[in-house]
């Protein structure tokens, strides 16, 4: 039971196989959250550090508690109170890193490459948790995994991505590892938000969101990075809302069985109304529970834990 590489950096390129196993495996993991007694001991042994250069809250929790239920010794690193503040250098702290002996690293940094950097220094496994605006496969992975769930299939399925595509590593993953499964792909947003050529990644590109959502089955709605209306890529909260906010009105235009999704944080009123997320379409607090299935599930995959042992402990 293991992967074709030893790390976890992007979805792109990752095969269909590696895709669907883990998928597979975090089904399996997914009942382990549903018992009285969350812990089992595949990772027993092997110790584990979250790698923290940007502030995070869902991805940091989803992480440390997935290792924790598989019973690995953790240890986190935040930027704020390391001797980074005191001038150490990526490289330092990496090489300290592989001095502590360390099984595997979950890192996220605000530089596209740094978890491919730690792959070329350390014998750890690396597992990307974000860098930049590059990827953020382990939420792809469980977009993709949260769709299968409720739709039973991802293979002919029509997605679409609304918000701040342009600068969202969530958008990347979701894209590549869609695409992989067989899944029909859109995004929508203002044009500002928009890469440059973004038809090149394989999707159908929007600007007016009544048209993005003829026919489609599920809704991954980006959160709005409010931080970039300072830089004049739209032009008020109002305006974007008024454009591009999913609404109640709006989910008639949706496939029947249609799904609402949304990585957060949410802003409540600006990209999603009250009633859309919270209706009977949304599984966003569905994401969040199966964000430890799959993270649990990449983790076991990379460490190359025992299947028997495993195996057993899910008869348990």
């Amino acid at each position: 039971m293991s992967l074709s590489s030893r790390h976890l950096l992007q979805l792109e390129g990752v095969p269909k196989e590696d895709l669907e196993q883990i998928l597979d495996t975090a089904e399996s993991f997914r009942e382990v959250l549903d018992r009285p007694i969350k812990k089992v001991p595949p990772l027993r042994g092997k110790t584990v550090l979250n790698l923290f250069y940007e502030p995070s809250t869902r991805t940091r929790i989803s992480f440390e508690l997935a290792e924790k239920r598989l019973s690995a010794d953790t240890i986190s690193f935040s930027k704020a109170v390391s001797s980074v503040k005191k001038g150490e250098t990526l490289k330092d702290t990496v090489r300290n890193i592989e001095a502590m002996k360390i099984d595997m690293v979950v890192v996220r940094h605000g530089s596209p490459g740094v978890p491919y950097y730690l792959t070329q220094c350390l014998e750890a496994n690396i597992i990307n948790a974000g860098d930049g605006t590059h990827e953020h496969p382990t939420q792809g992975l469980l977009d993709i995994f949260t769709i299968r769930q409720k739709h039973k299939k991802v293979a002919g399925l029509r997605v679409l991505l609304v918000g701040d595509i342009s600068h969202s590593r969530v958008a990347r993953s979701n894209i590549q590892g869609l695409k992989t499964l067989g899944a029909s792909v859109a995004v929508c947003g203002p044009s500002t938000l928009l890469p440059y050529q973004v038809e090149r990644l394989g999707v159908d590109a929007y600007t007016n969101i009544d048209e993005a959502m003829e026919g489609v089955d599920v809704i991954n709605i980006l959160r709005i990075q409010l931080e970039r209306q300072k830089a004049g890529l739209f032009p008020s909260q109002r305006e974007y809302s008024n454009l591009f906010g999913i609404t109640g009105e709006r989910l008639k235009h949706l496939n029947p069985n249609f799904t609402i999704m949304h990585p957060g944080p949410m802003n409540r009123g600006v990209e999603i109304t009250n009633e859309v997320a919270d209706g009977p379409e949304s599984v966003i607090l569905d994401q969040v529970t199966n964000g430890q299935a799959v993270r649990m599930a990449v983790l076991y995959l990379l460490s190359g834990a025992d299947k028997t042992e495993t195996e057993t402990l899910q008869s348990e």
